[in-house]
């Protein structure tokens, strides 16, 4: 039975999947739920069982960052394990891999050696901090990462010191950035006739992400610092008090702000010269924040996310995440799926965040267990049974 494609869109592309922990996972969960014919090449460990990067196997988020994909083991250190992926190079159109950059080149596998095999070949990496330069050999990690880049810096209350973010911007960010990369390559690759390197790092794509706080110093000489639930220029923006919880009220210019402060009850706010101009308010931020407060603790959030919606008032509750999963809009979406497995397993997940109206993408099958298809994946590469039950016997599968 053919292995089901999440969609039609990239279902021309095999890719060979080296990757491990997120960043890399990540990029590739992108090509597979796009429909690419990914094969995920598992190390082949003494004890299949052992406790591995990036958590149990069935754990949720091992199951979040591979579904869709393929599996077969391969031992890389094995001179024999290294003729075997060759082979798969040969007919592959993508790799993708996040080893520090002197790991591939001790395997055999980094770009040079797979370019000239396939001189077709997209080749994705990434690292914690760049392929070269000073600190290319170190170990990249996310939170790392996100202290290197910036964005702690700017993160959390006013004197609370640095703050981390509450999920691996950094890594998801770095691995989305590497999927754009292959695919424009791709793109590429039907002018040129050649594949090319696809670089990218944890630290390069936390400094994109900074986008205007970034702009900020390098066009204005000024240096962002913390400033909490408050938006940095928009004032005000921010969460608000209400009688059962909190809000998100968000207000850019001067007609949202009239409207925001008659839909809350203080038309006099207006001509407050305190409030009047967005460089006033900017200079009285923290008394406006508590009369604002104030106003808002009159009504329950629900009925302030409506009056200010109906008002043109951007807003929104905050919710936790199991909220946010029953809102109405998220229910519509349909962004939160079930993946069809044989066991009939519950295995639901995020879906991806964008739709095309003719291949769109879908779960179409469950994270594979270790190695679950390396027969089946070398027997379309071209290996025979008996070269398949050879590699199987010296421990090379």
């Amino acid at each position: 039975m053919p292995f089901p494609r999440a969609s039609a869109a990239l279902a021309r592309f095999t890719v060979l999947d080296l990757t491990r922990v997120r960043a890399g996972p990540t990029c590739v969960r992108q090509l597979a739920d796009w429909g690419a014919n990914v094969i995920k090449i598992d190390a082949l460990l003494e004890d299949a069982g052992a406790e591995q990067l990036g958590g149990p196997r069935r754990g949720s988020d091992f199951q979040n960052l591979h579904r869709n994909k393929r599996a077969m083991t391969l031992n890389l250190k094995d001179p024999r394990g290294l003729e075997v992926f060759r082979r798969l190079v040969e007919k592959a159109d993508v790799v993708v891999e996040n080893f520090r950059p002197d790991v591939k080149a001790r395997l055999g596998v980094d770009y040079e050696s797979v370019r000239k095999i396939n001189p077709r070949i997209v080749y994705g990496s990434i690292s914690g901090f760049g392929q070269d330069g000073p600190y290319h050999k170190r170990p990249g990690f996310d939170q790392i990462a996100q202290g290197m880049g910036g964005l702690m810096s700017i993160t959390g209350a006013p004197g609370g010191g640095p703050m981390r973010v509450g999920i691996p911007v950094a890594d998801l960010t770095a691995g989305l950035f590497c999927a754009m990369g292959i695919l424009i390559a791709l793109l590429e690759r039907d002018v040129s006739g050649e594949g090319q390197w696809v670089k990218t790092s944890l630290l390069q794509a936390q400094i994109f992400m900074l986008d205007f706080q970034a702009s900020r110093w390098l066009m204005e000489k000024d240096v962002a610092k913390q400033a909490g639930n408050n938006h940095p220029t928009s004032i005000p923006t921010g969460v608000f008090k209400t009688s059962d919880g909190y809000i998100n009220i968000a207000t850019t210019g001067g007609r949202i702000w009239e409207r925001c402060a008659q839909t809350l009850g203080a038309p006099e706010f207006i001509t407050n010269p305190d409030y009047a101009t967005a460089p006033a308010r900017s200079k009285n931020r923290d008394a406006l924040n508590a009369a604002l407060n104030l106003l808002t603790a009159k009504k329950s959030t629900d009925a302030w996310v409506k009056e200010l919606n109906a008002a043109g008032v951007p807003c929104g509750p905050i919710y936790s995440i199991d909220q946010m999963f029953e809102d109405e809009q998220v229910k519509h979406l349909g962004i939160a799926q079930d993946v069809p497995n044989a066991e009939n397993r519950h295995i639901r997940l995020v879906g991806q965040p964008v739709t095309l109206s003719r291949t769109p993408s879908k779960m179409a099958a469950p994270p594979p267990e270790f190695g679950e298809q390396t027969d089946e994946v070398l027997g379309e590469f071209g290996f025979t049974a008996a070269e398949i039950a050879d590699l199987r016997k010296n421990k090379v599968v």
